[in-house]
């Protein structure tokens, strides 16, 4: 009996394919959903807060130039990410990414831990030329970074992350243009850099 009616299912390419959407559905919020109710995801840890003007600004420029297609910024538990890059990666430091930068491409290294590694003047050659500190290096140059960043959007950027939860107040939102004022892309990008991972720290 059981048999024909699971051959029977099998053979109804429209019910199977229901059932199988209805049973990913289910599996999915029975993995999902508690983590919504987790301190440990939905917190920040000690130390994290929301991006500045300049690093949100400097993260929007991270992701409009895909630097996330060769750096990932998520470091795994395992003995040989730690010791290379420093503590590994706690679901608290991210709270603010929307979307967040994990990845898992590695094409360069990872640059979860990277905020106060190096010098703003390092970062400003290795961006301009990397082959300059990293004679081997196959990533491109971005000189072109050394514009004017554009300001003309950042209060309705913050304003849309308020919708999602970012706690920005009234008063960061309307000086955000005039933080802005006189930086480079570079600058935004560099600043955003060297936020990455220095809460942990700060911690341990």
């Amino acid at each position: 009996m059981a048999a024909s009616k699971h051959e029977a299912i099998e053979r109804n390419v429209g019910l199977l394919a229901i059932l199988t959407v209805l049973t990913i559905a289910i599996g999915g919020l029975v993995e999902i959903v508690p983590l919504f109710f987790q301190h440990s995801t939905t917190e920040p840890v000690k130390g994290v807060e929301p991006y500045s003007p300049l690093r949100l600004a400097g993260r929007d420029i991270y992701v409009r130039e895909g630097c996330y297609n060769c750096h990932s910024q998520m470091i795994r538990p395992f003995r040989a990410e730690t010791e290379r890059y420093g503590h590994y990666s706690v679901a608290g430091e991210f709270v603010y990414d929307r979307p967040f930068q994990w990845g898992s491409k590695r094409t360069g290294p990872d640059l979860a831990r990277v905020g106060g590694r190096y010098s703003d003047e390092w970062h400003r050659v290795h961006l301009n030329n990397p082959r300059d500190v990293v004679p081997e290096s196959n990533m491109p140059a971005f000189a072109w970074l050394e514009r004017p960043v554009d300001a003309s959007t950042i209060e309705q950027r913050m304003r849309a992350l308020t919708v999602v939860g970012t706690p920005y107040t009234e008063e960061q939102i309307k000086s955000a243009p005039e933080a802005l004022k006189g930086k480079t892309e570079m600058d935004a990008l560099i600043a955003y850099l060297q936020g990455l991972g220095t809460a942990i720290k700060r911690v341990n």
